[in-house]
């Protein structure tokens, strides 16, 4: 009797030994293999549409939603990489060239305040007001020199992007082919009942399409208005602070303002009053409300999390995990309520089986 119980441990250990050794040999591709997974998800209702059509053939159904999401998702970002990489550097060339001096605009700023108002300035509030052009020009100065660093990281790491997108479509297809079946695999060898495991995995899918839909979609809209207006504005740049808006959107409560806010004051201070209200406008009454309307339904409807659950989710994924935690810090904690509500509601049958009892 006691053989089989340390012959059942033993191979615990075992299975918990070699998942461990399996999970390591995939942390240097763990963000291609996430947004596989991700990917298949968010296409599956494709995949299983095109499989209807083509009488039940998965592996040619797989090849055409690959062929699906590489043109809507790989090379559309391919090509908006391409053209914000030609506007960033000529953003940096600006900066470098002294083009843009906050200096001069703080110094301009100063000389356009009444006499009255200059007068009631303390020296100390002057000095400091003369030296912030100074001291923003050192930042961006220690900015540029972080982009151009950046921007040769990127270069040498080519081939390993290469790399980790050959791996993300690889394991796209088989997860589009074989999705069904690794599902249905994972249902009868979890260790969890099926009730749990069913659970689980529904709860991982809902917030899957809910945190990368509802994120995707109030960042597309933020950029999108935020770009637009910057273009009928005249302001240079306008892709490349679009793009920069709806990448900070993902980040709840803070978001696109961190663009919009600056560039409204460097409009004032520069004296270009009209457009500077007309930015602060826009960011206020449309570019906000955007986020404060649609976060709600669409991400902490879907995950059904509170509002600062997603937000301090959000913010500690992309902490820990950088651009994917966007996805990972959501599912974390909407994992973390779904496995303690099932224990509640366990709790709470057998309490009344207990009564009834």
């Amino acid at each position: 009797m006691q053989r089989p119980i340390i012959e059942q441990a033993s191979f615990l250990v075992v299975i918990a030994l070699t998942t461990i050794a399996f999970v390591w040999l995939l942390l240097p591709f763990y963000s291609a293999v996430l947004w596989a997974v991700i990917l298949a998800i968010l296409f599956h209702p494709l995949q299983r549409w095109l499989e209807r059509k083509l009488g039940g053939r998965p592996g040619f159904a797989a090849a055409l939603s690959v062929l699906a999401c590489i043109c809507i998702v790989v090379l559309p970002g391919s090509m908006i990489l391409a053209s914000l990489a030609q506007e960033a550097n000529g953003v940096y060339q600006r900066i470098s060239s002294r083009e843009f001096n906050p200096a001069d605009l703080a110094a301009r700023a100063e000389g356009r305040l009444p006499a009255f108002l200059r007068d009631l300035l303390p020296p100390l509030t002057r000095d400091t007001l003369s030296q912030f052009g100074t001291r923003i020009a050192s930042v961006l100065g220690q900015a540029s020199q972080t982009v151009a660093s950046q921007a040769v990281s990127i270069g040498q790491g080519t081939a390993q992007l290469f790399v980790s997108l050959g791996v993300m479509l690889y394991v796209l297809f088989f997860l589009f082919r074989d999705g069904a079946t690794l599902a249905a695999t994972i249902r009868r060898t979890s260790p969890l009942s099926p009730h749990h495991t069913d659970s689980i995995l529904t709860k991982f899918s809902d917030v899957v399409q809910a945190t990368v839909k509802g994120n995707v979609i109030i960042a597309l809209l933020q950029g999108a208005a935020g770009g637009v207006a910057f273009w009928l504005l005249g302001l240079k740049g306008a892709l490349l602070w679009g793009v920069l808006m709806a990448m900070l959107s993902l980040v709840p409560a803070v978001g696109s303002a961190l663009v919009w806010g600056p560039a409204a004051l460097y409009l004032v201070l520069a004296g270009d009053y009209v457009k500077g209200l007309i930015l602060l406008g826009i960011g206020v009454f449309v570019i906000s409300m955007i986020d404060n309307i649609l976060r709600p339904p669409l991400v902490g409807k879907g995950t059904r999390l509170p509002d600062y659950v997603v937000l301090v989710s959000t913010l500690g994924g992309l902490s820990l995990f950088g651009i994917d935690g966007i996805v990972v810090g959501p599912l974390i904690a909407a994992l973390f309520v779904a496995v303690w509500s099932l224990q509640a509601d366990d709790q709470a049958r057998g309490d009344r089986i207990g009564t009834h009892g």
